[in-house]
């Protein structure tokens, strides 16, 4: 049994601890490749220190600590808070969610933990009202929202002329929890939907909750459904990655048995000579930590002991690095220009200058025609108005004249009666 973390809650962002600064790692691999062709390898003639670095730089992580978010999405009361509270050895004590939400709402919280003398500030990101509404239709919409959200305010920060990039607070998530419900049937098409949504975004990590409902045998074929389903969609799971000879074999192995059935508690129960974490029931025990009852040890060992780093480094350089080249590529930056010459930032900046300014003297160019235009729509109108105007007066003086022409010849025929 682990021993448990020393905690203190934050509700607010504080500095990141361990992360590196942004690179485009295929122009380093092929720098790199560049570099080795033209280098060469020299014998020492004795001890120089360099040896040390990795030792240098352990002290260092371990002295600025790490960061790690999680997201978890679920339908309410589906045993997401449980699950994370078995995962860390700790109670979180969060509230509990309505099931009466009009949309979903994500709720983040960080919290301080501290192992050894190693420190992890961890951020828990819920789903609240997930699946509750009558249309589901749009559900993973705030999700999307949020991840977009916190790879802008990264990008951001890592654009501004100065970076504080070693102190700043993470916020990108570097894992997602998603929670399948234990039907023994097939995925849920908003489940579909909103994994299609996000695995572009988020490595996304399925598991099967309250696993404890259903038989070993239909959980077995449920397993086969769900990754069937989950290939025949185009759905890109996290894979446990198997480039490191170290970790080959049982990444390899955990891939095979994906996605993980998981059951979790923070209640003990007697058994033999020690309490151990379980679900008691009238029919017997489910021991959270025996592999023989579910899959929670392989979770906690893939997610936390062996790949922690590989989802922090895929966030990174695959999740991350895709919205930054879309954003960029936005803004008009790009690194190769016509006939595949490499574009330095000078001259895009030149570039976007000088089609700034073409914008900017079309729409000037375009506003005098409209001006001008109206101009002569106006005199157009004010000159009709003006004929308009004298036809009016010639008809009056006509009318005015021809009434007094009547007025004199009336006066000259009383002037003749007379």
């Amino acid at each position: 049994m682990e021993a448990s973390p020393e905690l203190s809650r934050h509700m607010v962002y504080q500095p990141n601890f361990g992360m590196r600064s942004p690179q485009n790692s295929t122009s380093d691999f092929q720098d790199a490749q560049k570099h080795n062709e033209t280098s060469r390898t020299m014998p020492l003639s004795g001890h120089v220190g360099f040896d040390s670095l990795p030792d240098q730089l352990v002290e260092k992580s371990i002295r600025q600590g790490f960061c790690f978010n999680i997201l978890c999405i679920g339908e309410t009361g589906i045993g997401k808070s449980t699950l994370i509270n078995t995962l860390f050895n700790t109670n979180f004590e969060e509230q509990e969610t309505s099931h009466f939400e009009s949309s979903v709402k994500l709720k983040a919280q960080t919290y301080d933990l501290k192992e050894s003398k190693v420190h992890l500030k961890l951020t828990i990101v819920n789903t609240v009202g997930f699946g509750d509404q009558i249309n589901k239709e749009d559900s993973y919409m705030p999700i999307v929202d949020y991840i977009d959200k916190q790879f802008e305010v990264y990008l951001q920060e890592e654009l501004k002329i100065k970076r504080l990039l070693y102190a700043y607070h993470d916020t990108r998530i570097h894992a997602c929890l998603y929670f399948i419900a234990p039907t023994g049937h097939s995925l849920k098409s908003l489940d579909l939907i909103t994994m299609k949504k996000l695995d572009s975004k988020v490595n996304i990590i399925p598991v099967i909750a309250k696993a404890d409902v259903i038989s070993k045998s239909e959980l077995h074929k449920f397993k086969s459904k769900l990754m069937s389903e989950l290939v025949s969609n185009g759905v890109q799971i996290y894979q446990f990655p198997t480039d490191d000879e170290t970790i080959n074999k049982v990444n390899s192995s955990m891939n095979a048995q994906l996605p993980f059935a998981v059951v979790g508690s923070m209640e003990e129960v007697k058994i033999g000579n020690k309490m151990v974490k379980a679900r008691q029931y009238p029919w017997g025990i489910v021991q959270v930590e025996n592999e023989n009852h579910c899959d929670f040890v392989k979770l906690r060992e893939m997610l936390i002991s062996t790949n922690m780093e590989d989802l922090r480094e895929q966030t990174h350089s695959r999740h991350y690095e895709l919205y930054r080249r879309c954003k960029l590529e936005e803004m008009g930056f790009q690194d190769m220009g016509p006939g595949d010459k490499p574009v330095s930032l000078q001259e895009t900046y030149e570039a976007k200058r000088q089609e700034f300014f073409e914008d900017l003297k079309r729409k000037e160019e375009e506003m005098r025609q409209t001006f001008v235009q109206r101009v002569r729509e106006k005199e157009t109108v004010l000159k009709e108005a003006e004929r308009e105007l004298q036809n009016r007066f010639e008809q009056l003086k006509k009318l005015h004249q021809e009434e007094r022409e009547s007025l004199d010849a009336k006066k000259k025929k009383k002037k003749k009666k007379k």
